[in-house]
């Protein structure tokens, strides 16, 4: 039997584990960066794994035969050293992207650095910037106040003056995130292309509400890679093995 490393950390990762243990010999890996994550079944490891080097030993000490990358859109890290690990080991390769947002009316940046900026130029004074805990740093400088929902505090230093920090993990609902943004006096939203279901109900209740939106575009997959956009096809790619 094929042994599978599925890098985690996503719904579509728990649900892939979900649908292959324990027929499959899976283990699941996360990074690490949140305290208590939601776990798959089956096997798991925490951790990196020591750049593109670190993650090829690793597959040859485990007898891997296979690598779903099923990691958040923005964890462009990690995907890259796998596509790395993978082309250098010969180890079949796959990465379960989950469908983009179409941006709409959004306006679309290339970083958190462009938004920023954008948020700066367009005068927005109240803020939701749902960037994560590692994208708040670069509106630290940006004259507005900052309604900055993540999973994990950001570090004190990277937080802007004005600021209210609301820590929560999704899944979130349109009347929850229509509230929300009306009860804060939200006059713009910030946010990443990040794809599913579980965030998308702000940018619908932005969308009802008329509040403007700035969307950072997810990076580029690799060149080459093979990437499907659901579960099913993962499931399908791993049981033809």
């Amino acid at each position: 039997m094929t042994r599978v490393l599925l890098l985690g950390g996503t719904s579509e990762a728990r649900a892939l584990a979900a649908r292959l243990h324990p027929q499959t010999d899976i283990v699941s890996s996360l990074a690490g960066r949140v305290p208590d994550p939601a776990l798959p079944v089956g096997p798991v490891r925490i951790g990196g794994f020591g750049g593109v080097a670190g993650l090829t030993r690793w597959l040859a000490d485990n007898d891997i035969g296979a690598v779903v990358d099923a990691t958040h859109p923005f964890a462009a890290t990690i995907t890259a050293n796998a596509t790395a690990a993978c082309r250098e080991t010969g180890v079949p390769h796959l990465v379960l992207a989950r469908p983009a947002w179409a941006p709409g009316d959004a306006i679309v940046v290339e970083s958190d650095v462009a938004a920023a900026n954008t948020v700066a130029e367009s005068g927005f004074s109240r803020v939701f910037l749902t960037t994560g805990r590692s994208g708040a740093a670069a509106f630290a400088r940006v004259d507005a106040w900052f309604l900055i929902r993540a999973v994990t505090p950001p570090q004190d230093h990277e937080l802007p003056p004005r600021h209210e920090l609301l820590l929560s993990r999704g899944p979130y609902h349109l009347d929850g995130e229509r509230d929300l943004l009306v009860a804060k006096q939200i006059d713009a939203l910030v946010t990443k292309n990040s794809g599913g279901s579980m965030t998308r109900a702000k940018l619908d209740a932005a969308h009802e509400l008329g509040v403007p939106v700035v969307m950072v575009d997810r990076p580029a997959l690799p060149e080459g890679v093979h990437a499907v956009p659901t579960v099913a096809e993962a499931v399908d790619w791993v049981r033809a093995l």
